[in-house]
């Protein structure tokens, strides 16, 4: 299953299964992890990219040592709510996904995630611009499994 429909999306979980937050870009993939009670998005670590099968397999990897039930992925809509290259590009990696990893997948709007995080990294952490490099994909993945995991607790089983 790869939707935006969250009721889906929760019924095909399983419960005490944690989730995994992916910011999807060209060059890393920033990891996120609920805890299995689904309430709280911390940060993992951010991936660089390899080739399709190496990411892949690295992920698959993750998934079945911590426990993981879905993948909650975060879909890059345009400010004007148009799915430009960004978005095909995220779906694309979903799809592929899928064909190796049977997990439940949900597509999160991303929109504004990493500027969100950047600025929370400069005016609260005071973090230097090295700091935030290496912080943002990994933050930005917590950032976007947060809003999901907040919105599957608001929705009725």
């Amino acid at each position: 299953m790869t939707d935006r429909n969250l009721a889906a999306f929760k019924k095909a979980l399983a419960p005490g299964q944690r989730l995994l937050g992916i910011d999807h870009g060209s060059k890393t993939l920033g990891l996120a992890l609920s805890d299995v009670s689904r309430m709280i998005a911390t940060p993992m670590e951010t991936l660089i990219r390899a080739k399709f099968a190496q990411d892949a397999e690295r992920l698959a990897a993750l998934i079945e040592a911590q426990g993981v039930g879905g993948l909650v992925i975060g879909l890059p809509i345009e400010m004007d709510g148009a799915e430009g290259p960004r978005c095909q590009s995220a779906r694309q990696f979903a799809r592929n996904l899928a064909k190796v990893i049977e997990r439940p997948v949900l597509f999160w709007d991303e929109r504004l995630s990493t500027a969100a995080v950047l600025r929370m990294m400069v005016d609260e952490a005071d973090l230097s611009r090295a700091k935030r490099a290496r912080a943002k994909d990994k933050m930005a993945a917590a950032w976007i499994l947060q809003g999901a995991l907040d919105a599957l607790a608001r929705t009725a089983d």
